[in-house]
C-alpha cells in the first residue's frame, strides 16, 4: 500500500529548498532593517478576527500563498521586542546565530528529553549548564541544572525541589518568604503547588526596594514560635521594576542559620554577572541553593529559554524521576543524564543548541562587552535626565533599568496630576508606535520605566524617545 503524497505531509526537495530560502531571507531582512520599522503593533480583537478568523480548511492551499500571507499579515502585527526602541517589560534582543540554531533544532525535530534519543543534545545541555555553573560560582562537580521554557517554569521547578528536599510529603505547616518586589511568577508557582495564602509571607522592601532583613528575621522567628515550618526564602537578583538586587550575602547567612532553602530569582538580572559592575551587585549569588536565570533575556537568546541551576544535581533527580514501564529500556547509566528526570517536561525541545552555538560563535567576551554596554547606557541615560529641569529620576539606573517621570520644575503639579501626565505620555508614545515605553508604579507613583538590555540601542535613540515624551508632556500641559 502506497500512501497518498499529500497525506504524508511532504514537499518535493526543490520546493522545500526554495521555501526555506524564502523563510531565511525574510528573517535576514527583518533582522537587518529593524530600525526602519515601527516597534509597536496595535490592533483590536475585531480587527484580528476580521483578518484571521475562519474554519479549519479541509483542502490544501498553495504553500507560497500561505507563506506570503503570514509574512504580510502575521509578522507585521507583532511588536518587535528586539527593536532598539523596545524599552518596556524585559525586551528580547535575541541574536541571529541563535535564531538559526533554533531553526536547526526544530527542523531536525530533536527530542532533548533523554540520552538514548539524542546523546549529543543531552551532552550539549550538560556542557552549557556547566558553563553557567562556572559563571555563577556554583559547585562544578555536584552542581547541575536544566533548561526550561522560561523563568516561570524555572521558579516552579525550584520551589517543587525545595519543598521535596525540605518538607517531604507533608507541607501543611510550610512557610515561604519573598519580598513585595519579587516577580509574580513566584506567587503563581506557589499557588499552582497548592500552598495556601496564609503560608506566604510578603516581606516589605526598604526605600531602595531591597527586602528588609530585620523584617524577614522577625517573620521567621514569629512563625517558628507558632510551630510552623519556615522552609524557603526567595531572593531577587534584579527586580523587574527597578533592577534592584536583594542583599544576597546577608540573606544566605539568615537561611543557613534558620535552615531555609535559599532560592534566587535572577531571571532578569543574573546575566549582569558578566560585567564587572554587575558582578559586584550580585555578590553572594553563588550562595544560593537554586538559581533561576533567563537566557532569553539578558543572555540575548530567542524565546523560549529559561534555566534553573542547583548546587546538587541529585536534588532534581530525586524530585522528578519517575520510572514508567515504557522508558525502562532507555534509562542508561548514571553519567548519561535523562533531562526528563530533572524537571517537569518529558518531551523537551533542544534549547541548549542556541546557547551553545551563540557562545561558540561570538565568545563570552562579546557577551561581557554587550552586558557592560547596557549597564553603561542606563547610567548615561540617568545622567542625561538629571541634567534637565523637566525630568525627575525616581529609581536610579540599576542593572540597566531606570525609572523616571516628566515633572517640569515650573509646572508645580500635584502627585495626582503628575500620575495622570506620565500615564498620558506613555499612552501617546505607544499610540505613535515610535517606541514601546509603558509605566510602572513605585511608592504609589506612576512612573516611566526603561529597560535597556538591547546591545543595539544607542544613547541617541534613548534621547530621541525622551524628546518625544517631553513633546507629548508639554502639549498636555498646554492643552
Amino acid at each position: 500500500m502506497i500512501p497518498n503524497k499529500k497525506a504524508t505531509l511532504e514537499m518535493e526537495t526543490e520546493a522545500m529548498r526554495a521555501y526555506g530560502y524564502r523563510v531565511v531571507d525574510a528573517i535576514v531582512e527583518h533582522t537587518a532593517t529593524q530600525r526602519e520599522k515601527l516597534p509597536v503593533a496595535l490592533a483590536s480583537r475585531e480587527e484580528m478576527d476580521s483578518m484571521f478568523l475562519e474554519e479549519a480548511p479541509e483542502k490544501s492551499s498553495d504553500a507560497e500563498e500561505v507563506l506570503n500571507f503570514v509574512l504580510e499579515k502575521v509578522m507585521t502585527q507583532s511588536t518587535i521586542v528586539s527593536h532598539p526602541k523596545s524599552f518596556s517589560f524585559v525586551p528580547g534582543p535575541s541574536n541571529y546565530v541563535s535564531a538559526m540554531a533554533d531553526t536547526l533544532a526544530t527542523g531536525f525535530n530533536i527530542f532533548s528529553g533523554g540520552w538514548a534519543a539524542s546523546p549529543a543534545a543531552a551532552e550539549l545541555e550538560i556542557v552549557t549548564i556547566n558553563w553557567l555553573l562556572k559563571i555563577f560560582g556554583f559547585p562544578s562537580k555536584k552542581g547541575g541544572g536544566i533548561f526550561t521554557s522560561g523563568g516561570s517554569m524555572a521558579n516552579l521547578t525550584a520551589i517543587v525541589t525545595a519543598r521535596r528536599i525540605k518538607c517531604g510529603d507533608d507541607f501543611s505547616k510550610a512557610v515561604i518568604y519573598l519580598s513585595d518586589q519579587a516577580h509574580s511568577s513566584n506567587i503563581k508557582a506557589i499557588r499552582i503547588l497548592g500552598f495556601r495564602k496564609e503560608q506566604i509571607r510578603i516581606i516589605p522592601t526598604d526605600l531602595e526596594f531591597k527586602i528588609g532583613l530585620n523584617k524577614l528575621q522577625n517573620a521567621i522567628a514569629k512563625d517558628k514560635l507558632k510551630g510552623l515550618q519556615p522552609f524557603l526564602m526567595i531572593g531577587t537578583a534584579g527586580t523587574t521594576n527597578t533592577g534592584t538586587v536583594d542583599p544576597l550575602s546577608e540573606i544566605s547567612k539568615i537561611c543557613k542559620a534558620e535552615g531555609l532553602w535559599f532560592h534566587i530569582d535572577g531571571a532578569y538580572g543574573g546575566a549582569a554577572i558578566l560585567a564587572k559592575d554587575g558582578k559586584k551587585l550580585l555578590k553572594g549569588i553563588q550562595k544560593a541553593d537554586s538559581l533561576t536565570v533567563d537566557p532569553h533575556k539578558w543572555f540575548y537568546q530567542p524565546y523560549e529559554m529559561g534555566c534553573l541551576l542547583v548546587r546538587n544535581h541529585k536534588w532534581l533527580k530525586n524530585t522528578f524521576t519517575e520510572k514508567p514501564e515504557y522508558l525502562r529500556d532507555v534509562e542508561g547509566n548514571t553519567s548519561e543524564i535523562n533531562f526528563y528526570d530533572h524537571g517537569v517536561q518529558l518531551t523537551r525541545r533542544f534549547r541548549a543548541l542556541k546557547f551553545y552555538m551563540s557562545i561558540k560563535t561570538f565568545g563570552l567576551q562579546a557577551f561581557r562587552k554587550a552586558v557592560t554596554y547596557n549597564i553603561d547606557l542606563a547610567e548615561a541615560t540617568e545622567k542625561y535626565l538629571r541634567k534637565s529641569a523637566r525630568w525627575e529620576v525616581i529609581s536610579p539606573a540599576t542593572l540597566a533599568v531606570i525609572n523616571f517621570r516628566y515633572n517640569p520644575i515650573k509646572a508645580q503639579l500635584s502627585e495626582k496630576e503628575l500620575d495622570q501626565l506620565n500615564q498620558h505620555i506613555s499612552e501617546q508614545v505607544v499610540a505613535s508606535r515610535e517606541a514601546l515605553l509603558v509605566t510602572t508604579v513605585l511608592n504609589g507613583q506612576i512612573v516611566l520605566r526603561m529597560c535597556l538590555i538591547n546591545p543595539r540601542t544607542t544613547l541617541q535613540e534613548v534621547k530621541d524617545t525622551l524628546q518625544l515624551c517631553a513633546q507629548f508632556g508639554q502639549a498636555k500641559l498646554e492643552a
